[in-house]
């Protein structure tokens, strides 16, 4: 989708703040690295090397969605969510995190505003980490992807966090101070009215000049069923960069 609409001539990597969340992490800072975006999309194409095949279990997907919709609060839910993930059967942390690595073109924070979303996972508090956290990039990037039931959580200073996805896929809400957004989501999914972006977005103001692009039909089908396997990762690419063409002129309203 970025490298398709860099094609119209609209540029994202320009953004004063990039707000990344689950696999977002891994898209913003990739996209922040000064790698060129035709470099980056060539990697997507690529046959999958060293990363393990997940699929997610229907028990676990009820399961999973089921601790984030449970009446109450919502911290409350996602620490449930939280504690059962400690206790499920991943790969190894240290396997997870060579695999982020591996996605990673730089391993240092870039110059431009990068926040990375998380969730504590015993205490379900939501919380953010950049250049200024004091943690490294790829920690930050494991954390904010570690899909609970399917990935380890992530250790960084004696705590363990799983996905910034399980408080919202998007997070738009934190783009304070900024007058155009823009939010790509692929997944765009929420388990409560106020986390669809759409509404995070509404959020921020009257005069916020936003959009939000869902992926569409055909890049839905590319994508698959099973949204963690690396296998659909050129196809989704591909689709992603087609649909960009009959989005671009909606996008340039808003970032121009």
């Amino acid at each position: 989708m970025l490298a398709g609409l860099v094609d119209a001539g609209v540029d994202l990597r320009s953004a004063d703040m990039v707000i990344g969340t689950s696999a977002g992490a891994n898209v913003g800072a990739q996209i922040l690295s000064g790698v060129p975006i035709e470099e980056l999309y060539a990697r997507q194409l690529k046959t999958p090397a060293g990363e393990i095949p997940v699929r997610i279990g229907i028990f676990s997907l009820l399961r999973f969605g089921a601790m984030l919709v449970w009446p109450g609060d919502e911290r409350n839910n996602r620490a449930r969510l939280g504690r059962a993930a400690l206790r499920a059967r991943t790969m190894t942390e240290a396997t997870r995190r060579a695999i982020i690595a591996s996605r990673l073109p730089v391993n240092t924070w870039p110059a431009r505003q990068l926040l990375i979303t998380t969730v504590d996972a015993e205490s379900g508090e939501f919380l953010t980490f950049n250049r200024d956290s004091g943690v490294q990039l790829v920690d930050a990037v494991a954390a904010s992807s570690a899909a609970p039931l399917v990935y380890p959580p992530t250790t960084i200073n004696g705590r363990r966090y799983i996905d910034g996805g399980t408080r919202s896929v998007t997070n738009a809400d934190l783009a304070v101070g900024c007058n155009r957004v823009v939010v790509l989501a692929p997944l765009n999914i929420a388990p409560r009215p106020s986390h669809r972006a759409v509404n995070q977005v509404a959020s921020l103001g009257p005069d916020i000049r936003s959009i939000v692009v869902p992926a569409d039909a055909w890049a839905r089908k590319e994508m698959g069923r099973q949204a963690l396997d690396p296998a659909f990762r050129a196809a989704s690419a591909r689709a992603g960069r087609a649909q960009a063409a009959r989005v671009a002129s909606a996008v340039a309203e808003v970032w121009s």
